[in-house]
């Protein structure tokens, strides 16, 4: 069987209702869009200048009178603007009122800026023109003095005040404005003031533009280096949540096979075993298989594949010393203390504990080396404290460690919470660090 596709084929003069458009048309329509949204949608819309510095945080010093001046610089610098553009106008005149006219007209698009930035640029071309016009030496070039610093103030303030494609919009536009002014009213080409007035404006726009992207380039950088660190520290806590899992994993395990062992041999171990005996440890013993294979089927998923349960035994509190020998070996002077009668406690906490010491003792050779550390740990009535208090280094590093990601408290929080015991943790009064950590355990087991 083949299958044919025909195409029919317009005739002559019809109409095709999709026609490609070349690059060149598509890039010219975007710009003429983008013209459009920049400086004539919405170009009066009401925008007043928010006042700079008024959410700053006082130091104390500076009256509350000087910093509610202060929050009102901005515009004072802008008033300030205009009533130089004014003044030159004013300078430039014969002392009628066409000179005190021409004035007003530089100082009015300089103040729209301050609610109106995008409408103030038209009114500064048509102020521009209504000035050239009443002002008595035209000769000098389509820009009256006045004007000239006006208009250079507006499209700088509005520059600032919009995005970087409207600088670029402003001064292609004053360029046209210039040339049209020139051809359509100028008398001598020789002393025109354009090229003046582009050169200037597009190194003032041109320097807008620079703090602009440079602005938005902080902004970015500050803004990625804050979803870095969130990034880092869910991953840390993530890894941390995962340690912990395979380590309970083992624990628990080792408990649940030992029960379920137990539960088997127990029968053989007494003589003519009454059949209710017999029921009960053979329940114990399936509960047991079932809780841990329904454990191993949970926690089993958080091991990597390259995981392999360790060999040896999980630490306790009864290797700490071999702990701390290995961090004394580093460089790190650290004792130890332990108050309380000592006793076996539930290997999870024992394991914590541990695990808990041993990262305080890691962060205090990363972030004070060579400071003198303590390691307390008392056996109360109501679980375990730990203590582990290190000094101020005693040289001032430089440069900042790269050991840590600065969430080693992380996993100190994590094994805390599990248990459901209380932590603490900040700089001590001589510059050193304290973390105290206090373990609850629910049942305490005698010796054994």
């Amino acid at each position: 069987m083949t299958e044919t596709t025909q195409r029919q084929t317009p005739p002559d003069g019809a109409y095709t209702p999709y026609t490609p458009r070349s690059p060149e048309y598509r890039l010219a329509v975007d710009a003429l869009r983008g013209l459009r949204q920049d400086l004539f949608h919405d170009a009066f819309a009401y925008r007043p200048l928010a006042r700079g510095g008024a959410e700053a945080p006082s130091d104390g010093r500076t009256p509350g009178r000087l910093r509610t001046y202060a929050a009102w610089k901005r515009h004072a610098v802008v008033v300030a603007a205009g009533l130089v553009a004014m003044f030159g106008a004013l300078t430039t005149g014969d002392g009628s009122g066409t000179a005190l006219l021409t004035g007003l007209l530089a100082l009015a698009p300089v103040l729209l800026t301050l609610v109106r930035p995008v409408g103030a640029f038209w009114v500064s071309l048509a102020a521009t023109l209504a000035s050239a016009a009443l002002s008595p030496d035209w000769t000098a070039g389509p820009w009256p003095p006045g004007s000239f610093i006006s208009h250079l103030v507006v499209v700088t303030v509005v520059a600032i005040r919009t995005r970087p494609r409207t600088a670029a919009w402003m001064w292609g536009i004053t360029a046209l404005y210039g040339f049209f002014a020139e051809s359509l009213f100028g008398r001598n080409s020789f002393g025109t003031n354009t090229p003046p007035m582009l050169v200037v404006s597009a190194i003032a726009l041109l320097s807008v533009t620079v703090r602009h992207i440079r602005r938005e380039a902080e902004q970015e950088v500050t803004a990625q280096q804050t979803e870095t660190a969130h990034e880092r520290s869910r991953r840390t806590l993530l890894e941390e949540r995962t340690t912990i899992a395979r380590e309970l994993h083992d624990v628990v395990a080792h408990h649940m096979s030992v029960v379920a062992i137990q539960a088997e041999a127990a029968p053989y171990r007494v003589e003519n075993p009454p059949p209710e005996l017999e029921k009960a440890f053979a329940t114990i013993r399936e509960n047991a298989v079932a809780a841990l294979t329904e454990l191993r089927r949970v926690l089993g998923v958080v091991r990597a594949e390259d995981y392999e349960a360790p060999d040896a035994p999980q630490p306790t509190l009864a290797d700490l010393d071999a702990l701390l020998a290995n961090v004394r070996e580093a460089g790190l002077s650290v004792d130890k203390a332990v108050t309380g009668a000592v006793r076996e406690l539930p290997q999870g906490v024992e394991l914590s504990a541990y695990r808990i010491v041993q990262e305080a003792l890691s962060n205090t050779l990363r972030h004070a080396p060579g400071a003198p550390a303590r390691v307390e740990i008392g056996y109360v009535l109501g679980g375990l404290g730990l203590r582990i208090v290190n000094g101020p280094a005693p040289q001032v590093t430089l440069t900042k460690s790269t050991h840590g990601a600065g969430h080693g408290l992380t996993g100190m929080r994590e094994r805390v919470s599990m248990l459901g015991g209380e932590i603490s943790a900040g700089e001590t009064d001589d510059g050193g660090y304290e973390v105290t950590v206090f373990l609850p355990v629910a049942a305490v087991e005698g010796p054994a």
